[in-house]
C-alpha cells in the first residue's frame, strides 16, 4: 500500500505578524532577534547557491561546513532569552576553525591587492553575495547584542570571520577556474 505523504501543518500562527521562538514565546516578525536569525538564514541560502554553482569539491565541502555553522547560529539567535544557554553552541574553537580555513586558502594563491568586482565566475559571485549577507547578519547581531539575553560574543566573532573567509573563498574559486580577480575602478 502506498504511503500517504505527510503535509506541512498550516497553523496560521504567524498571521498576526508574530513568530515562535525555540524554547517558547513569540515575537513580532520585525523584531531584532527575528531579523538577525532571518539574515543568518539568507546567508546560508546564498552559500547553498555557491555550493551548487561550484565545480570544486573542496569549495562545496567548506560551503556546507559554513552552512552548518550558520544553522547553529540561527538556532542560537532564534531562542527565547530564557532558553539561550540550551542552544548556545558557537565557541572560540569555531571561530578558530574559520581562521584556519582563511590561512589554508591564502597559502594556496596570491590575494589581490585592490578592491575587486564580484562575479568573475558564477560560484565566486554567489560567494560574494553570501559575504555581503554575512556582513548584514553581523550588523543585525550587533543590534541584537545590545539587548539583554544574548550573551555569546563568539557569534559576532564567527560572523566577522565568516565574511573574511567568504571573500578569500571567492578569490580561491576564481583562481581555481584560472581567472584573476578584476580590479574595481571608479
Amino acid at each position: 500500500m502506498p504511503r500517504k505523504k505527510k503535509m506541512l501543518q498550516l497553523t496560521g500562527g504567524g498571521d498576526d505578524g508574530s513568530t515562535g521562538l525555540l524554547g517558547g514565546g513569540r515575537l513580532p516578525k520585525d523584531d531584532a532577534r527575528v531579523e538577525a536569525y532571518g539574515t543568518v538564514d539568507e546567508a546560508s541560502s546564498a552559500l547553498g547557491l555557491a555550493k551548487a554553482l561550484s565545480n570544486d569539491a573542496r569549495v562545496k565541502e567548506i560551503c556546507e561546513e559554513l552552512q552548518r555553522g550558520l544553522y547553529a547560529i540561527g538556532a542560537e539567535l532564534g531562542t527565547s532569552p530564557g532558553s539561550a544557554r540550551a542552544y548556545a553552541t558557537m565557541t572560540a574553537e569555531g571561530v578558530g576553525r574559520l581562521e584556519e580555513l582563511v590561512a589554508e586558502l591564502e597559502g594556496e594563491f596570491t590575494m589581490p591587492d585592490q578592491f575587486v568586482l564580484p562575479g568573475l565566475t558564477p560560484a565566486s559571485g554567489a560567494l560574494d553575495l553570501a559575504r555581503t549577507v554575512a556582513r548584514r547578519a553581523e550588523r543585525r547581531w550587533l543590534t541584537l547584542e545590545r539587548q539583554p539575553g544574548l550573551g555569546n560574543p563568539e557569534v559576532g566573532r564567527w560572523l566577522n570571520r565568516l565574511s573574511l573567509l567568504l571573500f578569500v573563498l571567492a578569490r580561491y574559486e576564481e583562481g581555481r577556474e584560472g581567472r584573476a580577480a578584476k580590479a574595481a575602478k571608479p
